[in-house]
């Protein structure tokens, strides 16, 4: 990775030009290696000592649970005397062993001490119960709508509760949470609360809004729209079929059959980098297995998301991956308890 002089961010070792000031990078520094906060999605980060032991494990839980299991369960107290025999009555049944409860949003196991889902960000407000709630509607949008900023292991920096009007703007001059952002824009987003909804706008912003995609939920790609993966910001562009000229001469060019478009990879401001062909059997992205590769970027898992091209529409779906995957919003769009948007260099969870 080489460090921009001028704004410290940190950029691949190939790019010529910053990706957050667009100063030029110099060549002649050693790439620093990587040392990211979270393993690799699907490498363990360090191997443990083999134990004297090998007690029961219970499911694998999300890296920031609320806390810890308890090694093991207090027998229940004896009494100290013998009662008078009375008339034998059933035992009761012992209490059911806390699993793992699948998230409400996007399905996903967590630990039973999980205030919110590992993967989506969902708050799932303790699984005191194992009856599962009736599903309801989505409640509408009338009291207090609180973003919470995220850190790389999923625990909250901080929050702000956003001021009860019907219209109102955040950016780096919005609040504590937003200030040392410098990759946000002085009004960079916009939330609007009208008919119980809340939706979000991108207000012409230079490094744009993303909102992270639902594991396992195909979203369709159109014509030019981008989307971010661990470091890499991705278009997706269409094969633009060029008519003829008015006196019917077919333009000459590389055949085209079976693709329906590639993915450029975005180094600058007006900027592409590499570019892949996408075939209409789609393709996969990741650190370590799929079509396109991205072994340099440790904020990408090893099997990270998947194009697919289904009755003349493209879909972008993650796959699990452990950093999320997200799609940039080009126009105002309802958000709801749970959504966890990408603004500068901050995730922001919502909570209505």
């Amino acid at each position: 990775m080489i460090t921009c002089p001028k704004c410290f961010k940190e950029n691949q070792d190939h790019y010529k030009f910053c990706l957050g000031c667009g100063a030029e990078l110099p060549r002649d520094v050693a790439p620093k290696p990587f040392t990211g906060n979270t393993p690799p999605h699907g490498i363990q980060a360090a191997q443990p000592a083999a134990p004297a032991f090998t007690p029961q494990r219970e499911p694998s839980q999300p890296a920031f649970s609320a806390s810890p299991q308890p090694a093991f369960q207090v027998a229940p107290a004896q009494p100290a005397f013998s009662p008078p025999p009375q008339a034998a009555q059933p035992a009761p049944a012992p209490a059911p062993a806390a699993g793992p409860t699948p998230c409400p949003q996007c399905g996903h196991p967590n630990g039973p001490n999980n205030l919110f889902c590992g993967s989506c960000g969902f708050r799932l407000g303790g699984a005191k119960s194992n009856v599962a709630a009736p599903a309801v509607a989505a409640a509408p949008v009338h009291g207090q709508v609180v973003l919470t900023a995220l850190r790389a292991d999923g625990s909250e920096a901080g929050s702000y509760t956003l001021p009860d009007a019907a219209h109102l703007y955040v950016g780096r001059e919005t609040g504590h949470i937003f200030a040392s952002d410098s990759y946000l824009s002085p009004r960079h987003a916009s939330f609007t609360r009208s008919g119980g909804t809340l939706t979000v706008k991108d207000e012409g912003s230079l490094n744009g809004v993303y909102r992270k995609l639902t594991r396992d939920v195909p979203v369709e790609l159109r014509p030019n729209d981008v989307f971010r993966i661990g470091q890499e910001i991705i278009r997706f562009e269409p094969i633009q079929h060029a008519p003829p000229s008015p006196d019917g001469v077919e333009r000459l060019g590389s055949p085209s059959k079976g693709y329906v478009g590639r993915i450029a990879l975005i180094i600058g401001r007006e900027t592409t980098g590499n570019a892949f062909p996408v075939p209409e059997s789609g393709m996969h992205l990741g650190r370590e297995r799929g079509d396109v590769l991205f072994p340099e970027d440790g904020y990408v898992s090893g099997l990270h998301c998947r194009l697919a091209w289904d009755k003349g529409k493209l879909f972008l779906t993650d796959l699990g991956s452990s950093n999320g995957t997200f799609m940039r919003l080009r126009e105002e769009t309802e958000v709801r308890t749970g959504d966890v948007l990408l603004m500068g260099q901050q995730l922001f969870r919502l909570s209505l």
